[in-house]
């Protein structure tokens, strides 16, 4: 079986991509797998792509390329959601090239991994293939947009994947899609590249060590530590309002208070740096809140960490927890998808707490800096739900799905067809009405 996975920019980086050249690389074992990037924008990927896998970029966004200067590469998408999140880097160009590619690919499965990715494929992916949509877009953030502008697309697919069950109800419930599967399947954990991080309790304290720009957490004997120096709460994502680091550093200085050795380190960047910083110094956090340098591809930042936290509006930081989770890291977040909070719900390893609530967060923060055994027993479960999700896992449930869709085909098309109809008959008695 020949599988197609299609996405935005292979050659970028981050925890989601990272996910998905896992599980292409798991499906690979047994299938002929296939990346078509839609954009490149440097020579080599960041993020290490299996050799078994054929990378195919479709538009070259490289200063001095050829596309650079072809007259559709400036002219807008009109086909794209304004709702996706990239929509600014998507052109006529790029719809041109993915139609192309779709028309004469041969694959037998093709799996689209964001909303703009994913248009067209519905658009323009033979029927004679299994179609089939990742969607990390929550449809009740966006609700009046996508409405509008995936129903018509959407309905041709063979099936919709949101990264969690609530989101999949959402969708069930809010966008009706005749004859598509719409189900949850998690995103991939990928196996961490270097050995797990010490245990907290065996590392040698050791002043000199402490990361650039903070100074050494001083030596409070209360108890509230891990005995080890390693007193630190990370943080990861793009530095602007919706991912709330504001109020993350507000609930850490309530953690300051009562446990004076603690440290909060955040990577990123972004438009918030300069604000975060005043935020820092005026609570008087300096020295022992950091802004880290950029985050790393593969989720480097929390190794050693004692708690990674995120205080996330979006959900566009709940990889980056998943990525702590592997590492055995204990999570406090809120629990936005795509993101830890069905892992959190069915295995433990973190704390999940309402949005925008400074004091839940601050709360779950000092439980967790006051337990080092329970961080520890957290840690482990969190490392525990993340192999669960590994990989080999999350691939087996995939080829189930088309193996499934492959079996209702034919009742699928039934459905779909009398969906469509009856559509069609709503609209125009609606239309009737009106006149």
């Amino acid at each position: 079986m020949k599988i197609t996975l299609l996405l935005h920019n292979a050659y970028a980086a981050g925890p989601a991509l990272r996910g998905t050249l896992a599980l292409a690389a798991a499906l690979a074992d047994r299938h002929d797998v296939e990346l078509v990037s839609m954009l490149r924008h440097r020579e080599v990927p960041r993020c290490a792509v299996d050799p078994r896998l054929r990378l195919v970029p479709l538009v070259d966004t490289r200063i001095g390329s050829d596309d650079m200067a072809h007259p559709l590469f400036g002219e807008p998408a009109p086909d794209v959601p304004r709702a996706e999140g990239q929509h600014h880097q998507y052109s006529r160009l790029v719809e041109l090239r993915a139609a192309e590619f779709l028309r004469g690919t041969d694959a037998d499965v093709l799996v689209g991994t964001r909303t703009g990715v994913n248009v067209q494929l519905a658009r323009f992916g033979p029927r004679r293939a299994l179609r089939i949509a990742q969607e990390p877009l929550r449809y009740d953030v966006c609700e009046a947009a996508l409405g509008a502008e995936l129903a018509g697309p959407y309905r041709a697919l063979d099936a919709l994947v949101a990264p969690e069950e609530a989101a999949a109800a959402r969708w069930r419930a809010r966008l009706p899609l005749p004859g598509v599967r719409v189900l949850a399947l998690p995103p991939v954990v990928p196996a961490v590249p270097a050995p797990p991080t010490v245990p907290e309790t065996s590392a040698p304290t050791d002043p000199a060590s402490a990361p650039a720009g903070l100074a050494p957490a001083p030596d409070t004997g209360d108890g509230d530590g891990d005995g080890d120096g390693r007193q630190t709460i990370a943080a990861a994502g793009r530095l602007v309002p919706g991912e709330r680091f504001d109020l993350l550093v507000e609930a850490f200085s309530a953690v300051c208070a009562k446990h004076p050795g603690w440290r909060l380190r955040i990577h990123g960047e972004g438009p918030e740096r300069a604000r975060l910083h005043s935020l820092i110094d005026g609570l008087g956090l300096g020295g022992r809140a950091e802004l880290g340098g950029p985050r790393t591809p593969d989720g480097a930042e929390f190794a050693g960490a004692s708690i990674a936290a995120s205080a996330s509006e979006t959900g566009t930081s709940g990889p980056a927890l998943v990525e702590a989770m592997r590492r055995g890291v204990p999570v406090v977040g809120t629990g936005r998808p795509p993101g830890p909070t069905e892992l959190i719900r069915a295995g433990g390893g973190g704390v999940l707490v309402p949005c925008d609530d400074g004091r839940a967060l601050a709360g779950a923060l000092l439980d967790l800096a006051g337990d080092p055994a329970g961080r520890r027993a957290m840690g482990a479960a969190a490392r525990e739900s993340a192999r669960r999700h590994g990989p080999g896992p999350v691939a087996e449930r995939y080829l189930r799905l088309f193996e499934e869709l492959r079996a209702t085909r034919r009742s699928r098309a039934v459905r779909r067809t009398l969906g469509l109809a009856g559509h069609r008959v709503r609209t125009l008695a609606r239309g009737h009405a009106r006149a």
